[in-house]
Parts: structure tokens; C-alpha cells; sequence
């Protein structure tokens, strides 16, 4: 017997104004409209929509209006409506449930209970209108002290660095959980914008080798497109061990996305899952991972930095010691909200801990021991604005990364359906037909202006604090402050009170 489960969403068409021109059916991609030629009509189908509102969006007449079900299940604060409907849905199918996109439960978000000083009387204010402000960042390992020769030349010889001009990375989201044209928008953006794009563990499409110098790749557990042409390419080199959708587990593309061209490029069959295996299988210690850090310094010939990424977990700080020990250049740390074409429902909603607190613990640990100049760290996973960039940095990282707010940028409405393929925006989709609508010209314009605009509010923020640089902020928690957090969260933080 099959459970019936009440729509999420009631489809309403307003039969005065439609005009029959059929270009929600067009539109959806999950079947929610169809044109019945005998009644020369158009019927919605509400058991199938997800909220995605294209729809809505492309009516011309402005007909479509998408709402919330209001039918509710008995009230009970322990059997949620969302929690009754996982059980069915397992009952009908006995697998796994997926979910894309980040966690949406009401953990607190540490960045919405932090604020920033800001210059009044004893510290003028800088106006970024007319004085100079300084966002260039540098990533990679420092060294702990710098020879400068008789003639006044630098004489020590370092480590491999990236220039950043802006803070901002756009994250790890493969060729097959994105389409290839939301990531020649990404590549596109970046080079524009002097930062750096990472095309996730699902190789490197053949044109998009020529945004190199501002790509950085990834060698995940499955080793998907990995090859020495792939390694030269880019302008570093992540590895990556875990992420924050879903730590402790592998990567997993559904087969329903993998088309002939990402099966090329991913180098695995046509329609087959593509599963990282977990754990990797060349990691079982610190000394596996040194080792593997420095057999790519080999292949690349030590010209990049080696990034290596893992999921934000209890014992970050500790792991991180050990990375930048073995030999990281950069550590990335993914937390609780970080975002994912798919993962298992439960992993995603329970698994993980929250950015801010894994970033502030990270940075601690590697000051005390002295090595923080060793390593950059760079954090993802919940970064919605250019405020969360700036405490992110006075918190103590380098710079971050961002996926699903550049995807929002592109035109996702979190509609949480990336597993699916089915994406209606052309967003996380394989299918040639749905991923014609991104077009990469527009994609790295509105791109471009996203970094554009948070860069302008980054120096607005620093300019009030009387700041000129912001190498001046990084670290610096005497610039934040905590509201509505207990002593035990302010002491992990590292901040104090507001009014202290």
C-alpha cells in the first residue's frame, strides 16, 4: 500500500489572467504542468512541486501563485511534520534519504550573536571614498622570519603564494553537481575578479583549462579526473578529506547526473553513481597525509600550494595542528551549513559542528603553538554576507569559501532539490536542455558583482572601525564582540561580552 503524502506546495492559477501560453510547462522541470490539447487547458500538478518558483517567475501574465499547504498534521512538538514524512517516505522505499543544499535546522548561528567595534573619538574613521584600502590577501605558508640582504633584497626564498584581491572563494562544487555552465561562470567571475574558483572532485572540463591561474582543483578519496595535465593546470592543489554536508562520510554523485560528458571527465561510466569512498583510502594518519601532501609538492613541482580541507568536527583544532604540521600550506575548515549537491538527510542535519566555533578553536590552537604563520585557513559553510566575511576573518581566518550564496546569485531559490537533477534554474543539473538556461556571460557578471558589491562593504566595515587593511583585522577578536551567548560560548569564541 502506498502512503499518501499531502503536497508541500498548492500550485493556484488565476483561469482570468492565464492565457493558456504554456510557458509553465515549459518551464518546470518536475512535471508539475502539462497542457491538455482536448480542453485546450493548462493543469497543475501539486503534488510535485518543490517550491522552486520558476514558474511563477516566467508566467507572463502573472497567473501562477505558489503557497505553503496549509493542511497540518495534530500538533506535537516531537512529531514534526517533516519528521513524520521522512519515516513514510522510508517505509515506502527502505533507503537512504537525500537532500541537497545545507542543514536547515535552527542551530544558533554564531554570526548573527557577534558584532563589530566600530572607530568614534580616539580612533578616526577612514573613508574607503577617498583613502586607500587594502583587501589583498595572500595565501600559503609563511615563514617565521625574513633575511633582508645588505643591498635591502629580500634574501629568504618562500613558500609558494596566491594572491587573492578580494577575501572570497568560490567554493568546491564539481562538474556534475553544477552544470558546466554555472562553473565557467564561476571561472569567469574569478578571473575577473583576481580570486580564485575550485572545481570540487569532479576533474576539470577541457574548456575550462584556460582559467587555470585561478582555479584550484581537487584530489578527493575517488580520484575522479585526476591526472598530471589536471594537477599543471590550476594555481593549487586541495585535498580533500571531508566537508561539512556530511563529515565522516564520502562524496556521492547521483548516477541520474553523471551524463557522457562528466562521465569523460570524471573518467567513470555513463550513469553510474559516482561514490568516494570513505575514509581515503591513502589517509589513515597524519604521516599518510604528509605523505600525500608532499607526493603533490613532487608532481607539481612544488610551484603550488597544497590545500587540505576537512569537515568542521569536535576536534578541529587538533586535526589542524597535525595538517599543518604534515605539511599543508592551507587548512580548509567546512562547517555544519556547508552546502552539497547530495547527502544523506540524517548526516546533514546532525553530523558537524558550526564554523564559527571550529574556525575560533583552529586559530587558537595553532597561535598557541606557534605555527600559525605555517598555514592559511580558509572557512566555508554558512557565509551569507560580506558581514559574516569580516567576523569570519576577525575570528581568525585568511579568507573564504562561498557556494551557496554564488549559487543564489545565479538564481537558486534552495529549493533543496540538487539530488535530483532536475533543477529547474539550470543550476545542479546535467541535462543539456535545463543547464542552457545559465548563460556564462550573464552567470559571471552577476557573479562578479556579488564580490564586487560585499568588497565595497567590507571596506565600509573596516573603514568605520578605523581600519586600512585587513592583514590589521585577522585574528583580532578584540573587534567583536558577543550578544544573547553564554560565558562557555564566548570563552570558545574567544570574544567578550558587548558592554565589556
Amino acid at each position: 500500500m502506498k502512503t499518501y503524502l499531502p503536497p508541500k506546495f498548492i500550485v493556484e492559477r488565476d483561469t482570468e489572467r492565464c492565457i493558456q501560453c504554456q510557458a509553465c510547462v515549459s518551464q518546470c522541470s518536475f512535471d508539475v504542468h502539462s497542457y491538455d490539447s482536448e480542453e485546450d487547458d493548462v493543469i497543475s500538478q501539486g503534488d510535485n512541486c518543490v517550491g522552486c518558483h520558476r514558474c511563477a517567475v516566467f508566467c507572463p501574465s502573472g497567473a501562477i501563485t505558489i503557497k505553503r499547504n496549509p493542511l497540518q498534521y495534530n500538533e506535537n512538538y516531537n512529531w514534526q511534520p517533516e519528521v513524520i514524512e521522512d519515516i513514510k517516505k522510508q517505509a515506502e522505499t527502505g533507503g537512504v534519504l537525500l537532500v541537497g543544499m545545507g542543514n536547515d535546522k535552527q542551530y544558533r548561528i554564531y554570526w548573527d550573536h557577534l558584532v563589530l567595534n566600530a572607530s568614534q573619538v580616539t580612533n578616526p574613521s577612514i573613508d574607503p571614498l577617498r583613502e586607500p584600502m587594502e583587501l589583498t590577501t595572500y595565501l600559503g605558508c609563511k615563514p617565521d622570519k625574513l633575511d633582508i640582504g645588505p643591498d635591502s633584497k629580500l634574501q629568504t626564498e618562500l613558500p609558494p603564494q596566491i594572491k587573492l584581491e578580494v577575501p572570497i572563494i568560490f567554493a568546491a562544487m564539481s562538474y556534475g553537481a553544477i552544470s558546466l555552465n554555472v562553473q565557467k561562470s564561476l571561472a569567469r567571475a574569478a578571473t575577473e575578479m583576481g580570486t580564485l574558483w575550485n572545481t570540487g572532485e569532479g576533474g576539470l572540463h577541457p574548456t575550462l583549462y584556460k582559467y587555470g591561474p585561478n582555479t584550484i582543483v581537487q584530489v578527493a578519496s575517488g580520484r575522479f579526473g585526476v591526472h598530471a595535465e589536471y594537477l599543471d593546470a590550476a594555481r593549487a592543489v586541495e585535498i580533500k578529506i571531508g566537508q561539512g554536508a556530511k563529515p565522516g562520510i564520502g562524496g556521492h554523485l547521483p548516477g541520474e547526473k553523471v551524463s557522457d560528458e562528466v562521465s569523460v571527465t570524471r573518467m567513470i561510466p555513463n550513469g553510474t553513481d559516482a561514490l568516494s569512498p570513505a575514509p581515503q583510502h591513502d589517509i589513515y594518519s597524519i604521516e599518510d597525509l604528509s605523505q600525500l601532501i608532499y607526493a603533490l609538492k613532487e608532481a607539481t613541482n612544488y610551484s603550488k600550494p597544497i590545500s587540505v580541507k576537512i569537515a568542521a568536527v569536535h576536534n578541529s583544532a587538533a586535526i589542524a595542528s597535525g595538517m599543518v604540521r604534515a605539511g599543508a600550506d592551507i587548512i580548509v575548515l567546512d562547517g555544519l551549513r556547508g552546502a552539497t549537491g547530495a547527502a544523506p538527510k540524517i548526516i546533514r542535519d546532525n553530523v558537524g559542528i558550526p564554523i564559527e566555533m571550529a574556525l575560533a578553536s583552529a586559530d587558537n590552537r595553532l597561535r598557541q603553538e606557534g605555527i600559525r604563520n605555517r598555514a592559511s585557513i580558509v572557512v566555508s559553510g554558512g557565509i551569507r554576507n560580506s558581514g559574516d566575511v569580516v567576523k569570519a576573518i576577525a575570528l581568525g581566518a585568511d579568507a573564504v569559501y562561498i557556494g551557496a550564496a554564488a549559487l543564489v546569485a545565479l538564481g537558486c531559490t534552495v529549493c533543496q532539490q540538487c539530488h535530483t537533477g532536475k533543477c529547474s534554474w539550470g543550476i545542479c543539473t546535467s541535462d543539456l536542455r535545463l543547464s542552457k538556461r545559465i548563460n556564462p556571460d550573464i552567470g559571471a557578471s552577476r557573479l562578479a558583482n556579488l564580490l564586487r558589491g560585499w568588497s565595497l562593504e567590507i571596506k565600509d566595515i573596516l573603514g568605520g572601525m578605523g581600519i586600512n587593511a585587513l592583514e590589521s583585522l585577522r585574528g583580532n577578536r578584540l573587534q567583536l564582540r558577543g550578544i544573547d551567548l553564554t560565558d562557555t560560548e564566548l570563552q570558545t569564541l574567544g570574544v567578550r561580552m558587548a558592554g565589556s
